[in-house]
């Protein structure tokens, strides 16, 4: 129980917490949301169940956490509510690689907020890594490495399975109608706990210095340690759920087990900084611009 008298329930046991006791439509008190922000900082993903917000609620409850972003910097947003993703399963939108909300721009988003709108009976759950906890558990010499390797993000790449329809290809060409490419830190040192965690994900295509194939190899050693089942939570959704989590220390993963069943979420992002590595330099933009009319985070 928090000072300000709600639960927060752990249920995983390095990453993860369901929250009672808090209604996101009413107006949070100050001290309310600062609690809320350090159970985030803490559990890296938060559950609030059974919220049945609407878009304006879900929006002025992201917002207590920063700045908006608007939806994306490439895919267009929901009618008339610029700062809303549709993540729609109709329209070809199954995420099903493990990622990082928009890390190929040089400001990529502080928070993501997803809300159930349709759920499909199975399957449709949300995966949730803790990349702080991957980067503890790494051997001493592949941490020192990772200290001091430099990524490159891009959007230009599929991240997820080959469309199944016309829509689903049109929401492809939309995705990567811009190029971005960012180099961005191996291990990042998150802004408020100063925690170190693996920020690669699945925009990371290359490393610095490095050619394809040691590119691979290197990659999917360190996302292994990311995906070990023991630092990660499945959210199984019910329409109304909330969940919010810490894109800076967090990977996440929708597994395609749903079949055709419809699945709808809103997401709103809120604008993050410039990611910083364990030595003090800065991510920078190697293709593309700034993405300012995505991100109103100073640069």
């Amino acid at each position: 129980m928090t000072s300000t008298g709600f639960d927060v329930r752990k249920i995983g046991g390095r990453i993860g917490a369901e929250v009672h006791g808090v209604t996101l439509s009413d107006e949070l008190d100050p001290a309310l949301f600062t609690d809320i922000n350090a159970a985030l900082l803490e559990h890296k993903a938060l559950i609030f169940r059974g919220q049945q917000l609407d878009d304006a609620a879900q929006l002025r409850f992201a917002s207590l956490f920063g700045e908006l972003t608007t939806a994306h910097p490439t895919v267009p947003s929901v009618d008339g509510q610029p700062s809303i993703l549709p993540v729609d399963a109709e329209e070809g939108i199954r995420a099903n690689r493990w990622h990082t909300d928009v890390t190929f721009v040089r400001t990529p988003p502080k928070v993501s907020t997803l809300r159930g709108i349709v759920v499909p009976p199975y399957g449709g759950n949300t995966l949730i890594a803790n990349a702080a906890a991957a980067y503890r558990d790494l051997p001493e010499p592949l941490r020192h490495l990772a200290d001091s390797l430099w990524a490159v993000h891009t959007n230009e790449y599929d991240y997820a399975e080959p469309p199944r329809s016309e829509r689903a290809a049109e929401h492809r060409r939309r995705f990567v109608s811009r190029t971005y490419r960012t180099a961005h830190p191996v291990v990042r040192v998150h802004p408020e706990s100063g925690e170190r965690g693996l920020f690669i994900g699945g925009f990371a295509q290359s490393f610095l210095g490095l050619g394809p194939s040691e590119s691979r190899d290197l990659l999917r050693i360190l996302q292994s340690y990311v995906v070990r089942p023991e630092n990660i939570v499945r959210v199984a959704w019910s329409p109304g759920d909330v969940v919010v989590f810490d894109n800076r220390i967090t990977q996440h993963y929708a597994p395609d087990d749903y079949g055709d069943l419809p699945r709808l979420l809103h997401r709103a992002t809120v604008a993050g900084d410039v990611p910083v590595g364990v030595n003090g330099e800065r991510s920078y933009v190697l293709e593309g611009d700034e993405a300012g009319h995505y991100t109103p985070a100073a640069a």
